[in-house]
């Protein structure tokens, strides 16, 4: 049984942010943040030391928000991301340690020398001279 339950569940005009209500808290979640806490098995894996560092979504947008019976939500992305569910305390773990957990990610993308741009389509990587 879920210990957090949402009062209200919105999604911004432009897709980039997912605003969640409880009684004990607001919180302005990211669409890009979202996306790269994913509790899918694609970005967390099948067991410890299996995680995947997710790089290149800053420009992600959230296309739909599924009920999943009345305990969680399925978010589906624009880069047709759409494996994980939701639950309404992940959803307010992710709120409460927002600051943390992006710090954190911030942190891995520096260390792995990843970018959270988006590739540019169409372009090859350029030969030192």
């Amino acid at each position: 049984m879920p210990s957090h339950w949402p009062s209200e569940l919105r999604l911004s005009r432009d897709r980039a942010m997912l605003t969640v209500t409880f009684d004990d808290a607001a919180f302005r979640l990211p669409a890009e943040y979202l996306r790269v806490s994913s509790p899918s098995a694609e970005v967390r894996g099948h067991g410890p030391g299996q995680a995947v560092t997710v790089s290149g979504k800053r420009e992600v947008a959230i296309l739909g928000v599924e009920p999943v019976g009345r305990y969680a939500v399925k978010l589906v992305f624009d880069d047709m991301h759409a494996s994980g569910i939701y639950t309404w305390d992940y959803l307010h773990e992710l709120g409460r340690d927002q600051t943390a957990r992006w710090e954190a990610y911030l942190a891995e993308l520096a260390t792995k020398n990843l970018s959270r741009d988006p590739p540019v389509r169409g372009s090859t990587p350029r030969a030192p001279r």
